[in-house]
């Protein structure tokens, strides 16, 4: 079932994706409801995103060398070099 509903957008933004749609020879809504899929589908693959924890040692039990357990500074330096990573892999 299709539903009416009211989008507010910039003017420019409006005409650009009119003028898109009539260049594909397609509607207005076919191509939002395109472009809203797409981002949604987007969203979901990247959701599930795997938590990454300190590494341990298996000798010790405890953390690899170089890891700090009571440095926290240390811990947000590992975390934001994982997340630089796993942003350039998504590149």
């Amino acid at each position: 079932m299709t539903e009416r509903t009211t989008v507010r957008l910039p003017e420019d933004l409006l005409s650009r994706a009119k003028r898109k749609a009539a260049s594909e020879g397609r509607t207005l809504t076919s191509l939002i409801e395109d472009g809203l899929r797409s981002i949604l589908t987007e969203k979901q693959k990247h959701t599930k995103a795997r938590r990454v924890l300190p590494r341990v040692s298996k000798a010790t039990g405890g953390p690899m060398p170089g890891v700090e357990l009571t440095d926290l500074s240390k811990i947000q330096e590992i975390d934001d070099l994982e997340y630089i990573r796993r942003i350039k892999n998504l590149k």
